[in-house]
């Protein structure tokens, strides 16, 4: 019932303890071969052993699997668990673990790595150490099917190298999906062959702010980068094989300028008025022209991303869309009565519309933050729920699947206590028992609705966060925290967590990842004279209430 190593109430413990030594073999049928490889290349590097396979061609049969085990890590499939679900059982002679599905195994996998010496998570032979497994029985299954984490590379774009690593931090925490936000104002991250001013133009700035709020200055240094459609299919590929679903977000009709920097006619005015890339942070009120030629561009662009990226999810961004050019625009006030719309707002909804029906056309379903809800979409529209829960409750209510993800509970670029040496202190403190305490399904919905809740995810926006360095001390662990909240069924007590978060804490160490300590950051952590832009819990909530008064239900 836990990711991060199980509680008591899920594992029972034995007596003994299994030694992996040179003898040691990974035994599984030629079906689970994936899982087999990533095991050794997980194992080998710290230990040296060889861990040769050893095929077993009936996966099914538990009592053969046991026979079997002898000096063995087998791996097999069982039909009496669910999907996701696994069965890890160690004993002196070895280590049984089976899953419902091949993702159970992978997470059954990751808990074998957590029941070994932390050494085993460093990437060069560890010496003298003794690689044992305790006697141990496990039965875990996630609650949610979507536990998930959103990356921001717009903002400030990730090589792929850190993508990679930061997709091996998710698995090892059993989250399952990346949202990938690719576009902004400020970059545009994806390769489109059809339009190749979006990475020869869009994809970078001339230079970027620095902190937060009106005292913010600029650096004066260009930035830039973007994935070709290899590297996507690498990263896609990469999760796969870490049982991880990808969902990629290209953001509209906001957040656009880097687009319409790219392809003038997108924006209102059309060539006569040529923007740059936005350098700076915040809303801004270019837009995307409500024209047809601007709903033929994004199929096009959306018809790249699909090809590229199989899930089953698209994401459209929908957010934070101001209307002051609609409204001042005589081309677009033209649209509008040609159209029969007598509020701005119908423009986002006939253009989200436009772009759910081509999605939708194809065998997807499009994804959008909860700013959708202020107009009709189709029933297969999936929302994620950040200003607050209120989107959460009205899309659960309306019938649409909902992806929690509340600013105020996981939004992993807020400050994390309310020590003035936080690096560029982003609204309301988030501690890690905060995000520890998510809940994703609000308490007001009905067992039917709250069946439309597919699970959560933390938000990863990276305006502050301009290295990988940046990333760790932000995201870690209140990530950890996060994998936890949206695997456990059931209560949850956080002096439980915490000595569990500390054994945890060396293999991040182990890893190399760079985390916020509970003692507050590191010297070299922290960016004194840089300003931030804190608020209040009360404030936050007054400004939160206000912008989805619409949507209330």
């Amino acid at each position: 019932m836990i990711s991060l190593v199980p509680q008591p109430s899920s594992l029972v413990e034995g007596s003994g303890r299994f030694v992996l030594d040179e003898q040691t073999r990974i035994v599984a049928p030629d079906s689970l071969a994936g899982t087999v490889a990533w095991l050794q290349q997980a194992l080998r590097p710290a230990t040296g052993l060889p861990l040769r396979e050893s095929e077993r061609s009936d996966a099914t049969d538990r009592s053969d699997a046991t026979d079997r085990s002898d000096r063995a890590i087998v791996l097999g499939l069982s039909a009496d668990l669910r999907p996701s679900e696994y069965r890890l059982e160690a004993g002196v002679s070895g280590v049984v673990i089976e899953g419902g599905d091949e993702a159970g195994l992978f997470h059954g996998v990751q808990t074998l790595l957590q029941l070994l010496p932390t050494a085993v998570y460093r990437r060069a032979l560890v010496a003298d150490a003794e690689w044992f497994v305790p006697s141990v029985t496990i039965v875990d299954a996630p609650r949610f099917g979507w536990r998930g984490a959103m990356l921001d590379v717009a903002r400030h774009f990730l090589p792929k190298h850190d993508v990679l690593r930061f997709i091996d931090l998710m698995a090892m925490h059993k989250l399952n999906v990346l949202h990938w936000h690719l576009t902004e104002d400020q970059g545009w991250r994806i390769e489109i062959k059809r339009y190749p001013k979006l990475t020869e133009v869009a994809s970078w700035r001339t230079e970027s702010q620095v902190g937060a709020g009106e005292d913010a200055t600029m650096d004066g240094r260009p930035h830039g980068g973007f994935y070709t459609q290899d590297d996507i299919r690498e990263v896609v590929a990469y999760a796969a094989a870490r049982h991880i679903d990808v969902v990629p977000e290209v953001d509209v009709p906001g957040h656009s300028q880097a687009a319409i920097a790219a392809y003038p006619f997108l924006g209102i005015g059309g060539e006569a008025k040529q923007l740059e890339v936005y350098t700076r942070w915040g809303i801004i009120e270019d837009v995307l022209a409500m024209e047809e030629s601007t709903v033929e561009f994004y199929t096009n662009v959306f018809d790249e991303v699909m090809d590229l990226f199989p899930s089953a999810y698209i994401g459209v961004g929908g957010d934070e869309c101001p209307r002051v050019q609609w409204a001042e625009d005589p081309r677009t006030q033209e649209l509008m009565r040609e159209r029969g719309f007598t509020d701005e707002a119908e423009l986002q909804t006939w253009f989200i519309g436009r772009l759910d029906e081509h999605i939708t056309s194809k065998g997807r379903r499009i994804y959008g933050w909860d700013e959708i809800l202020e107009g009709e979409i189709s029933p297969s529209a999936t929302v994620a729920s950040w200003r607050g829960l209120t989107g959460a409750v009205t899309a659960a209510k309306r019938g649409h699947d909902v992806v929690a993800c509340p600013d105020d509970q996981v939004y992993l670029d807020y400050r994390q206590s309310l020590d003035p040496n936080e690096p560029i202190p982003v609204s309301i403190p988030l501690t890690v028992e905060d995000v520890y305490a998510f809940e994703p399904v609000p308490s007001d919905l009905t067992e039917a609705e709250a069946a439309h809740v597919l699970g959560g995810q933390g938000n990863i926006w990276t305006e502050h966060m301009d290295s990988p360095r940046t990333i760790d001390y932000l995201v870690f662990p209140r990530l950890s925290a996060l994998a936890e909240a949206v695997w456990t069924t059931g209560s949850r007590d956080f002096s439980e967590f915490e000595p569990r978060l500390a054994r945890h804490l060396a293999r991040l160490d182990a890893v190399g990842v760079e985390y916020r300590r509970s003692s507050g950051p590191l010297p070299w952590q922290t960016r004194p004279g840089v300003p931030g832009r804190p608020a209040t819990r009360e404030e936050r909530a007054a400004y939160i209430a206000e912008i989805v008064a619409n949507i209330a239900q």
